[in-house]
């Protein structure tokens, strides 16, 4: 008679329901029905009810993997035939034996007589069952049972966790941290267990055992183990799910997210529109004196949130996005979606931010590369400035104004009472004198 206790292997004992607490003592497989059909009921009853398995797949389970176990052990050989009872559990085996008049191998054939006794009217070439006791079907028949309903239950664990998930991909989820392996941490979602790794954590960020915590559920992936749920704080997405969940103007569509960009715990930058003119995008986000934006800036643990208004001309784009620095040229290459940018130098760190942080997140923004670089103002030259205003005014050759600059005549205010003999004294000819004066005249 072989002892075995078939919940007891799942499960530690403080963790067990009340379906499982009769698990320490009653026998497998045994002579006496009562307590294996307990065994076996209390086994379907707490699958059933607290897993969500239905007694048919189990007892499918149990059979299979003990007749298959059984036929590898004292049973090799034999055909057999085993039976569960979904109402009160009671197990009961028979060998599937032909029957003959002259028995070769008596695990497989049975003799004409000793057929007709089992079953009246059995004839050669006949199969008879032969009800065996369950407790012949060997020690590891019974463990083997015991590890179909482990791997069923296991199964089921997977099944069911991509079947409660796999909706939620992209939304966020709460749960409650238990562990720290190396960079990854292990949160208890309720249902199951996932992974918040190394790569989807925020910088900065700790958390200890017991804390609770909000994640993107990024993805399902498939391993060996069954489906591991991935969780992210690092990624866009869970701000932008975050500003989805907390205003209701983008959850309705009248907002919309039309660009956005981040650096996971430093600065996020959004850009906005709205599709009612009523409905500031900007306001909408940021709530009554910024109520909305500090729900979203203190779930992220005080990283910086800028929203803007969106363009789709990238030079306003560009001009929202740098706010409060001004750009004072901006040159936009279209072949290569490039853009170079010049700011004054008081406006050159604001531009570039800590660590060129607000150019790289103001660059994927926009979707352009950008080059940032000090103004300088072109520099003036007073005399060739003067010259081409003589030029420009009163249509003199290049010579004859140069000359008139030479001798201070630098505006055409200053022709004010100057005569042909004054540019005679001061080294012109008579006819370049007359010439000069007559053009003046002429354009004043």
């Amino acid at each position: 008679m072989t002892k075995f206790c078939l919940t007891s292997y799942l499960y530690p004992f403080e963790q067990r329901s009340r379906y499982e607490r009769w698990a320490y003592g009653p026998l497998f497989f045994s002579n006496y029905h009562n307590p294996m059909s307990s065994e076996i009921l209390s086994v379907l009853e707490y699958m059933e009810k607290e897993k969500g398995i239905s007694r048919a797949d189990m007892i499918a389970a149990i059979v299979n993997a003990i007749k298959t176990a059984a036929l590898k052990g004292v049973n090799s050989g034999q055909d057999l035939k085993i039976e569960i009872s979904p109402k009160n559990g009671q197990l009961h085996a028979w060998s599937l034996l032909k029957v003959v008049d002259s028995v070769s191998n008596p695990r497989a054939e049975i003799h004409l007589e000793k057929a007709q006794a089992i079953k009246p009217g059995a004839m050669l070439g006949d199969t008879v069952e032969k009800e065996i006791d369950p407790a012949t079907l060997g020690r590891i028949a019974a463990q083997t049972a015991r590890q179909a309903v482990m791997q069923k239950l296991r199964q089921f664990e997977k099944d069911r966790i991509y079947d409660d998930f796999k909706d939620m991909v992209g939304n966020i989820v709460t749960g409650t941290v238990r562990r720290k392996e190396r960079n990854d941490i292990f949160i208890d979602l309720g249902k199951a267990e996932a992974v918040l790794s190394g790569k989807e954590q925020v910088p900065g960020e700790e958390y200890q055992p017991g804390d609770r915590i909000r994640c993107l559920l990024l993805a399902i992936e498939s391993t060996p183990r069954g489906p591991e749920l991935m969780l992210s704080r690092a990624s866009p997405k869970f701000v932008r799910r975050l500003f989805e969940v907390e205003v209701a103007e983008i959850a309705d569509g009248t907002v919309k997210i039309e660009a956005f960009a981040r650096e996971p715990g430093y600065r996020t930058k959004i850009a906005v529109t709205s599709t009612d003119s009523k409905v500031d995008p900007v306001g909408a986000c940021v709530g009554a004196r910024g109520a909305r934006v500090k729900t979203i800036v203190r779930e992220l643990n005080g990283e910086k949130i800028d929203i803007i208004n969106y363009f789709a001309d990238p030079k306003q784009m560009i001009i929202e996005a740098l706010k409060p620095a001004v750009p004072r040229d901006i040159q936009l290459d279209d072949k290569n979606h490039r853009i170079l940018l010049k700011v004054a130098n008081e406006d050159l760190a604001i531009a570039i931010g800590r660590k060129g942080q607000n150019a790289r997140l103001t660059s994927r923004l926009i979707g352009w590369r950008l080059d940032i670089e000090e103004f300088h103002a072109a520099s003036t030259d007073p005399r060739a400035t003067a010259i081409g205003n003589l030029v420009k005014t009163f249509g003199l050759e290049q010579t004859f104004a140069e000359r008139l600059v030479a001798i201070g005549i630098n505006s055409p205010a200053a022709f004010e009472g100057v005569g042909a003999d004054d540019l005679v004294d001061a080294g012109f000819s008579d006819d370049e004198a007359q010439a000069i004066i007559a053009k003046v005249g002429s354009a004043q």
